[in-house]
């Protein structure tokens, strides 16, 4: 991490990211997994939770099950087996009709894998979940449960035509349809009971997470490394400060000259080739974006297209408060017949305040860029294939 903080510290992104991507994955075994469970009310997520820590319900540890028990707030349940794996039991989607819906609450991007809980047919409450999960540029495995159920009714209407396996695929398929509608390319699906943990896809589902714990831990380190660098991006900021006021200073003297708007045009352009200096730094130019691009197979115009950055109008719009100054200068000068003195302190001082909140804003700018970025080059790391 020291290696990855000093790279970005020092603007070199594509560095920074090449050496945690190049890692092997045994190397993100320590790294925390935090698995999210949702669905709707009702679906079986405590008890498709307890079912994967190997509890039944009333075990110490358990998540509450049964009529009447609702989950009001994200619970965390570390697994008994996969090393640093906490599997969250969220709210329901969409179970309160009426006040404000609990799972409204959750902020989903602080997970770094989903488990999507269903029962029956594949619903609206699915769909919006696979949208917010994607939005997120997250991963998920499909879960239907109560397969039991599902097939002690079919055999209850129709004892003749019973036939498991075809029962079976038709829920499979029905879950599979639902998903690739809602744009998902490769569905991970799996039917399971959590009474009858030995029987359907519940071995493979555990089996599947076993093989790719540390490919998803993977994915959920190098997601996570925007948000590691920010701290080091405010180092960087404050590092800039002497370099702000010494610009902002040079500014203020000459605009302090006894020249009206002498400073307006020098300050635009010094303003703009600051900016053009920080993005550099920062290791946002051209060819350091082509590199990055590159490196993690997106174009540089995907990465610029998540930058923010000031305009020659913004700028100058900031500028024009150079004017007040060369307006006292002007009243000095034809109205007050003498040397504007008042003049030439006011030109300064508004010019050196206007410039160092520029400077400042340009600096604040492109380290936000720079995360934004960073956003971007890592997102598809939470879509390849699991």
């Amino acid at each position: 991490m020291e290696d990855f903080k000093a790279a970005i510290y020092h603007g070199q992104l594509t560095d920074a990211l090449s050496n945690m991507l190049t890692k092997p994955l045994p190397s993100f075994n320590n790294t925390p997994l935090n698995i999210a469970v949702a669905g709707e009310p009702g679906s079986g997520k405590s008890s498709f939770v307890n079912a994967m820590l190997g509890l039944q319900p009333g075990d110490p540890g358990a998540a509450e099950t049964g009529i009447g028990a609702t989950t009001l707030e994200a619970k965390p349940y570390r697994h008994p087996v996969l090393p640093q794996v906490t599997l969250w039991d969220l709210p329901g989607k969409g179970g309160s009709p009426f006040g404000e819906d609990p799972f409204a609450k959750v902020d989903l991007n602080r997970f770094d894998f989903f488990i999507v809980v269903g029962f029956q047919r594949f619903r609206t409450t699915h769909a919006d979940l696979v949208h917010e999960i994607q939005g997120l540029g997250k991963r998920f495995y499909f879960v239907r449960t109560k397969a039991d159920l599902d097939l002690e009714a079919s055999k209850r209407q129709q004892p003749s035509a019973y036939n498991e396996e075809e029962i079976l695929q038709h829920i499979k398929e029905d879950c599979d349809r639902g998903l690739r509608r809602e744009g998902v390319a490769d569905p991970q699906v799996f039917i399971v009971s959590t009474w009858e943990t030995n029987r359907f896809d519940f071995p493979l589902l555990q089996e599947r997470l076993k093989e790719y714990l540390l490919r998803l831990k993977r994915q959920a380190f190098i997601s996570n490394l925007p948000n590691i660098c920010l701290p080091v991006l405010e180092q960087k900021k404050a590092s800039m400060k002497k370099r702000i006021w010494a610009k902002a200073l040079w500014l203020g003297v000459i605009a302090a000259l006894p020249v009206p708007g002498l400073s307006f045009f020098p300050a635009l352009y010094l303003c703009m080739k600051f900016h053009t200096w920080c993005y550099r730094n920062f290791g946002l130019d051209d060819p350091s974006l082509a590199d990055l691009a590159e490196l993690v197979g997106k174009t540089a115009t995907a990465l610029k297209a998540a930058t923010k950055p000031l305009t020659t109008a913004s700028v100058a719009l900031w500028r024009l408060t150079d004017l007040v100054g060369a307006s006292v200068m002007i009243v000095e000068y034809f109205h007050w017949h003498h040397f504007p003195i008042i003049g030439c302190m006011v030109s300064g001082g508004i010019s050196f305040l206007s410039s160092y909140f520029v400077l400042r804003k340009c600096t604040s700018a492109v380290a936000g860029d720079t995360h934004r970025v960073l956003i971007e080059a890592v997102k598809g790391e939470g879509k390849k294939s699991i």
